[in-house]
């Protein structure tokens, strides 16, 4: 499967057997943010804007938490973390 961005490192299709907790949403989210980080050559930007991501959906979930809106940005950002660490976490049990 490609993202918008280009072609995606593992097939949504099989991630979703793999981890049966992934929503389509979260798939989405995950796909979207995948295809915008392997768009940047750089290895050094790629990591970056990892970083950034990661950080600014922390910052959206302490937001929504404490009941303020998100921006769709922030909102994407929010979902491509969820997916991450329901990925990781079938992982590590």
């Amino acid at each position: 499967m490609r993202s918008q961005r280009g072609p995606l490192p593992v097939d949504p299709t099989r991630l979703q057997r793999q981890f049966p907790e992934l929503t389509a949403d979260d798939l989405a989210a995950y796909t979207e943010m995948t295809g915008r980080i392997l768009s940047e050559p750089s290895p050094d930007r790629r990591a970056q804007l990892i970083r950034d991501t990661l950080a600014r959906a922390r910052l959206a979930r302490d937001r929504q938490a404490s009941g303020g809106a998100l921006t769709d940005a922030e909102a994407l950002d929010l979902r491509y973390l969820n997916a991450v660490a329901k990925m990781q976490a079938t992982i590590v049990k």
